[in-house]
C-alpha cells in the first residue's frame, strides 16, 4: 500500500527548456538533461557586492552581516555570476560618487554590475542606503537604489539584505521576483516530537511552530501565506489517527478543522486558497477528497477498485484545473493526473518501471516534480514536462531524495534527504546543481516552500 504519510540594459527573462534527450545503449539507462538558461542567448551578468561601509564603527558587525546575507542570496539566485571579493578593488564605495566605474568593470574583477552602500547605526535604528549600478554604462542611472531603516538587530539586518537581494534579482530578471523573503516549513524531530517547523528559505532562524507533542506531518502553506495544512495524529471519535490540522500564522496558533473517520494526510491547496484536497481512508482504502477551507462541501474524487489507494494530490497552481496523484490501482504506485473535479483521470507514463511518490507543481503548472525509484535504483527526484513527458532526472544515487517542493520563482527546489547520513532538508536549484544542506541538527523532513 503507498504510504501517506524599464529594466537596465541586461534585460533577462528566465525560461526552462529541456536539451535534447541522449540515449544510452538501452532505453532503461538512457540519460535526460534538464538545465535553466537566462533566454535569447544573453550570458549571465557578473555581479559584485562591495563591503557595506560602516558610517561609525558600532555598525561593522552588522555592515559584514549585510555583505554576506546579500552575496549569499545572489550567489544561489541561478541567474548571476557572483563576482568573488578577492577580485574586488581595494575601496569600497560607500555612496555613488565614490564609485570607480574602471577599476569595478576591468579585469580582475570584470563586474557589470555592483552593489553597494553604506550603514548609520544608533541604539534605537539602523539605516541602510543602497544601490546597484551599471559599471559598464557609468551616464546610466542607478538600477536599483533603496534605503531601509529599522531596529538594529540581526533579524532586521538579514530582512533588509534578503529584500535588497530580492529587488536586484526581480529587475535581473526581467522582473521575476527573487526568493530571499521566502519561508520553509518542515517537519522536525528536535524537540522529541515531530512538530511543524520553519525557517528563512536559506536555513537562518528555524523555530517552533507547535508544541503538539505528537506526530506531525506534510505541512502545505496556503497561497497566502496566512496557514499551514499539515497532518497531526490527534484524538478524533476516540482514538489516535491521523488528521487535517491547521496552523494559523496570523493568530500563532492551531485552528479548528473538520476531523474524519481513517486516516487523513497530505493536504494541497487550491490556488485561492478556497479549498483543499486530501487523502482519506474514511472510507476503507484511501481515496482524494475535497473539502472548502472552512470545512464545508466535503466531496470525494477518486474511487479506486479493490484494495488499491490514491493519495499524495498536488493541486495545479498555475490552472486550478487539474491535479496530480499518486495511485497504485496499476499494480505499484504511480504517477496519474486528473480534473480538480475528480473528472478525467489518466496515467502518466513513464519510461520505466518503478515505484514514483511525491508530486509537486512547478509554479508555471508545466513542470510536475516527483520522487521516482526504478527498479535497479535509489529514490530521486526528476522533473517532468507534462505536455512532452520528457524527464530529467536532478538527483543521483546520493540517499534517498524524497518530497520535492518548488520556490515560487520556479528556479530553485527544496527536498529532504539521507545523502549525508541522516534526514535533513536540502536545497537545490532546479536542475539540480548547488545542492546545500539546510539543517543539520535532529531529523528533518517534508519540506514546503511558501508562495511569497
Amino acid at each position: 500500500m503507498i504510504r501517506q504519510p524599464r529594466t537596465p540594459r541586461i534585460a533577462l527573462k528566465l525560461h526552462w527548456f529541456f536539451a535534447a534527450l541522449l540515449l544510452a545503449a538501452s532505453p532503461a539507462l538512457a540519460q535526460d538533461w534538464f538545465r535553466t538558461g537566462t533566454g535569447l542567448g544573453v550570458e549571465r551578468p557578473r555581479v559584485a557586492v562591495a563591503d557595506l561601509v560602516p558610517r561609525a564603527p558600532e555598525a561593522t558587525a552588522h555592515g559584514k552581516l549585510f555583505t554576506e546575507v546579500v552575496r549569499g542570496d545572489l550567489d544561489f539566485s541561478g541567474i548571476l555570476e557572483l563576482v568573488s571579493p578577492s577580485f574586488h578593488p581595494l575601496q569600497s564605495p560607500g555612496m555613488p560618487l565614490q564609485l570607480n566605474y574602471k577599476a569595478w568593470s576591468d579585469a580582475p574583477a570584470s563586474a557589470q554590475m555592483v552593489a553597494f552602500g553604506n550603514l548609520q547605526e544608533s541604539s534605537s535604528e539602523a539605516a541602510i542606503e543602497a544601490w546597484l549600478y551599471d559599471v559598464r554604462n557609468p551616464s546610466s542611472p542607478p538600477v536599483v537604489a533603496k534605503v531601509y531603516r529599522g531596529a538594529p538587530t540581526d533579524a532586521q539586518i538579514r530582512k533588509f539584505a534578503h529584500q535588497f537581494a530580492d529587488e536586484i534579482i526581480g529587475k535581473l530578471s526581467g522582473g521575476l521576483p527573487g526568493v530571499a523573503s521566502t519561508q520553509i516549513a518542515f517537519i522536525s524531530n528536535r524537540t522529541g516530537s515531530k512538530e511543524l517547523w520553519v525557517m528563512d528559505y536559506d536555513g537562518a532562524n528555524q523555530h517552533a511552530l507547535t508544541a503538539l507533542r505528537t506526530i506531525s506531518l506534510m505541512p502545505r502553506w496556503s497561497p497566502d501565506t496566512s496557514r499551514i495544512a499539515f497532518a497531526c495524529y490527534i484524538q478524533a471519535f476516540g482514538i489516535l489517527s491521523p488528521q487535517i490540522c491547521m496552523f494559523s500564522l496570523e493568530l500563532g496558533r492551531p485552528v479548528t478543522f473538520p476531523r474524519f473517520h481513517g486516516s487523513n494526510s497530505a493536504p494541497a491547496w487550491s490556488p485561492d486558497g478556497s479549498q483543499l484536497m486530501f487523502s482519506s481512508s474514511m472510507s476503507g482504502y484511501p481515496e482524494i477528497y475535497s473539502i472548502d477551507a472552512n470545512g464545508s462541501h466535503f466531496k470525494r474524487l477518486t474511487f479506486s477498485a479493490g484494495d488499491s489507494a490514491s493519495t499524495s494530490p498536488a493541486w495545479n497552481p498555475k490552472t486550478g484545473q487539474s491535479a496530480a496523484f499518486i495511485s497504485d490501482r496499476g499494480g505499484f504506485p504511480q504517477l496519474y493526473l486528473m480534473n480538480s473535479d475528480g473528472t478525467n483521470i489518466r496515467k502518466m507514463d513513464l519510461p520505466d518501471m518503478g515505484y514514483v511518490i511525491d508530486p509537486a507543481w512547478s509554479p508555471n503548472g508545466q513542470l510536475l516534480a516527483f520522487s521516482w525509484r526504478r527498479p535497479n535504483g535509489n529514490f530521486d527526484i526528476y522533473v517532468m514536462d507534462v505536455t512532452s513527458h520528457q524527464i530529467a532526472e536532478i538527483t543521483r544515487d546520493a540517499g534517498r531524495n524524497e518530497r520535492p517542493s518548488w520556490a515560487p520563482d520556479g528556479r530553485h527546489i527544496v527536498f529532504e534527504s539521507t545523502r549525508g547520513g541522516s534526514r535533513q532538508i536540502w536545497v537545490m536549484l532546479a536542475d539540480g546543481s548547488h545542492a546545500h544542506a539546510l539543517t543539520q541538527s535532529g531529523a528533518n523532513e517534508s519540506p514546503n516552500w511558501s508562495p511569497r
